[in-house]
């Protein structure tokens, strides 16, 4: 089915397929298919799929799938979007679904269906179209052809116009409603990320409840998170719903935003569709895919810290039949890090391509490169000195570098290829896979400061004691490739009045891991007057090592719905993982296996006008490689297991959402060491809080993300260090908050201000006792103009260059939080 473009020269009748949109009203748009239309095809039940998207391309989709020939005036449908329709039912009530909102209405006849203006709203001037939410079709027989209550605006993986996500897929790995997902979801859109100047991955989580961004202040090798109290660290983040794995080294994947259609954190444990995973969560990166339509941006930036980055966006279809859809982004960046002119420099392509040969065949191609060429920029340094006053009272510069701007460094290229495939078979039945290969290679090197070097033993308070540090230089060269696949099947039935979503799935991940490790002795450094370019030692090796991790998990999983009000979420899987360790510098090895069962259960009740509250139980495990020196085996795998209880509320008629969750998180079974540094499984940590986020269009044009958290328990319960028992593991302020507020005005300028508050805390294992780690409160700013296709914009992230600590570690060091960035970009569109 193709669309043509007629004209009164007398080219009406011409058979021709000729891809185009109109943009006046004497052109006349015709969706035509290869066979002609009759009247019968307006009774005779289609199976539609058509996703929310520009009218033009919502009714090509229709047309081809019901056989129909469609035509309209290009001026009507210029500029509108189309609603979402699913299920078999008549073409005719899949129009009507279609047409929600437009203006519009439509006529069959003979030739097909004729597109015209309603005649509530005929010659009146549209300024603004009603945008209503899109039509969902249940598709079973016994209502085929019935259109239920709009209750979403998109796809789980596709594009969300503005902040408020209404679907997820990462929490049951089905297109679903977040109000029937019983776990906590927070979805940060690709509108989000441009709104609040957000960078780099841990930028755009910083307005999201139960996540601290910066557990180790500002750091540029990696985004280092924390989830409810836990390290998010390894086993690392996910992409489309596969993992990128990481064993605890330096080879971790870095997120470029500018690819992201979404960002969806879930938080408490995930293993029972993902496998492997400790209990805090999953941070779930959602490409961006190929469009229907045709669509561009080019952007460049510039910034403090002498950055310069061109970016770009282009994706449309190839073929005239739009059965072949493809999408190009990619950017390259020139920069400097905060401190020693380091570079800061990246390349990034990400080229995808969908081929659509049916409604119900779908395959995605997607690959990534990446290259950093960089410094490495972190800002720790001992706690006394910087958080403590030493004993004379002085503290070290907030600008003092330890870092050696000739010798620090990171050098890393990334890359993925892989494809997300999804076949419906009949009505009921869909079959999804979804494959990559992933390889990350790196290099790194760096210089880091340690205690204050003694000068006068004899005189503890004499100045020159409190002048020169010490410093360690460490190397890692790392190489993670990582395999994985997850196919599925997913069914829908009824049981009586009970509706099913029935998912079974089988994945399989085999990963690499090559590290080599060194640490030694580096030139002391003056605190007050440093020079730099001292000559460096290279240390020989204290690790080199080859780690495989081979994991396969079935998992099966019920979404149960009773009418439209219940719905109970029931799954279970068993994984099986045999991780083998190398130590090449010994050339011992082991092997270790494991099989962990691991459940989830949830029960939501949605109300009619919106409310959903939810209870949930989930658990998870992580293989641990520590050898057992009593028994010579490997510890049994770490567990988590969580309760969960929250409130959700998606006002009827408003594009809002709201969402509260109380929970009890508990980490079981963790190694952690005794005073002769011997290993025991006897490690319990518990959590237990409450977050609240809501995301709001109180007045038009404005937007409102406000989140908190409040954690009034997080503390270690069993340990092999008695010192560490009733203390924190990882760092947890008792109050956290944000609010970000923008607001667009007539003229096409749009205002944006945001704070970041964190309150005390005394760090990881609250190692500053009795000192605290201060709280503070960072604003982030957005100014924007839009003219036409143009748009200008400027964000500022610690507007007020406020300098603070992030944090401080259980190794007496304490990590300040990053300095003030601004940058302004300058994007065409079209």
């Amino acid at each position: 089915m193709t669309m043509g473009i007629t004209r009164a020269e007398g080219l009406l009748g011409r058979r021709r397929t000729v891809l185009a949109f109109a943009a006046v009203s004497s052109v006349l748009v015709q969706l035509a298919i290869t066979s002609p239309a009759s009247a019968q095809h307006v009774r005779v039940a289609a199976q539609f799929d058509i996703p929310r998207q520009s009218l033009a391309t919502a009714l090509i989709l229709f047309g081809r799938q019901a056989g129909i020939q469609v035509t309209a005036e290009g001026a009507l449908v210029e500029g509108k979007i189309g609603q979402a329709v699913e299920g078999r039912l008549a073409p005719s009530a899949a129009l009507s679904g279609l047409l929600a909102g437009t203006g519009l209405t439509y006529r069959m006849t003979d030739e097909g269906a004729q597109i015209a203006a309603s005649p509530v709203t005929a010659g009146a001037r549209q300024d603004k179209d009603i945008q209503l939410g899109p039509v969902r079709v249940q598709g079973n027989a016994a209502n085929a052809g019935s259109i239920a209550q709009a209750e979403d605006e998109e796809r789980a993986t596709g594009p969300v116009p503005g902040y408020v996500a209404r679907r997820s897929g990462t929490g049951t790995k089905t297109d679903t409603p977040l109000v029937e997902t019983p776990q906590s979801i927070s979805v940060i859109t690709a509108d989000q990320i441009e709104a609040t100047g957000s960078l780099r991955l841990a930028d755009a989580l910083a307005y999201t409840p139960g996540i601290d961004v910066a557990a180790n202040g500002t750091d540029s090798r990696y985004d280092w998170l924390t989830v409810r109290g836990f390290d998010l660290y390894s086993p690392g983040f996910f992409l489309d719903g596969l993992a990128l794995r990481n064993v605890g080294n330096f080879a971790v994947w870095q997120i470029e935003n500018y690819a992201a259609e979404r960002i969806e954190v879930l938080r408490g444990p995930a293993s029972v569709l993902y496998g492997m995973s400790n209990g805090a969560g999953m941070v779930n990166v959602v490409s961006k895919r190929p469009t229907a339509e045709q669509r561009g941006e080019i952007q460049a930036q510039w910034g403090t810290y002498g950055r310069k980055q061109i970016m770009a966006d282009v994706s449309g279809p190839v073929n005239a039949q739009g059965t072949l859809l493809y999408r190009m982004i990619g950017l390259a960046r020139d920069a400097r890090l905060p401190a020693g002119g380091m570079p800061d420099d990246r390349v990034f392509v990400a080229p995808s391509l969908t081929w659509q040969p049916s409604a119900a065949t779908s395959l995605t191609l997607l690959g990534q490169y990446g290259r950093i060429n960089a410094g490495v920029y972190t800002r720790g340094r001992r706690a006394v000195g910087s958080l403590i006053p030493t004993a004379i009272g002085t503290t070290i510069p907030v600008r003092f570098s330890a870092a050696e701007p000739d010798f620090d460094r990171l050098r890393q290229d990334q890359w993925s290829i892989g494809y997300l495939l999804e076949q419906r078979l009949g009505n009921a039945w869909k079959v999804r896979q979804n494959l990559r290969f992933s390889e990350v290679d790196s290099d790194l090197r760096q210089i880091s400061a340690g205690d204050f070097v003694t000068a006068d033993p004899v005189d503890p308070r004499n100045p020159a004691n409190f002048q020169t540090v010490s410093r360690n230089v460490f190397l890692a060269q790392d190489n993670a490739r990582n395999f994985g696949i997850d196919t599925q099947v997913e069914r829908q039935f009824d049981t009586g009045p009970l509706h099913h979503t029935v998912l079974f799935g089988v994945d399989y991940q085999n990963s690499r891991f090559d590290t080599v490790l060194h640490f030694g002795a580096a030139p002391e450094i003056n605190v007050y007057r440093p020079i730099y370019g001292q000559a460096i030692a290279i240390p020989g090796p204290y690790q080199d090592s080859l780690t495989r991790l081979v994991q396969t998990g079935i998992y099966a999983q019920d979404q149960i719905k009773l009418g439209n009000r219940w719905v109970a979420s029931v799954g279970v899987r068993n994984d099986h993982a045999i991780t083998r360790v190398t130590d090449r510098a010994s050339g011992a090895a082991f092997r270790i296996a494991d099989d962990k069962v691991t459940t989830r259960a949830g029960l939501v009740y949605v109300g009619p006008s919106g409310w959903a509250p939810y209870i949930s139980y989930s658990t998870s495990f992580t293989p641990t490689a520590t050898i057992d020196p009593l028994t010579g085996r490997s510890f049994a795998p770490e567990t988590s297991r969580q309760y969960e209880a929250g409130l959700r509320f998606q006002p009827v008629g408003r594009n809002d959402s709201y969402s509260v969750a109380i929970f009890d998180l508990r980490r079981k079974n963790y190694i952690t060491y005794d005073q002769n540094f011997m290993p025991k499984q006897t490690g319990e940590a518990l959590v237990r809080g409450l977050e609240f986020e809501g995301k709001v269009a109180p007045l038009p044009g404005m937007n409102l993300i406000g989140a908190y958290s409040y954690t009034p328990t997080a503390r270690v319960i069993s340990s092999a260090t008695p010192a560490a028992i009733g203390r924190q593991a990882v760092a947890m302020s008792r109050h956290k908050a944000s609010l970000w507020v923008d607001q667009r005005f007539d003229g096409g300028l749009q205002l944006g201000l945001g704070g970041r508050y964190v309150g005390p805390n005394q760090g990881n294992e609250e190692a500053v006792r009795p000192y605290k780690v201060p709280a503070y409160l960072v604003l982030d700013a957005l100014a924007t103009i839009d003219l036409g296709r143009w748009r200008l914009a400027v964000n500022a992230r610690n507007l007020l260059d406020k300098a603070y600590f992030a944090n401080c570690d259980a190794f007496g060091s304490c990590y300040y939080g990053e300095p003030r960035r601004v940058t302004a970009a300058l994007s065409f569109r079209w």
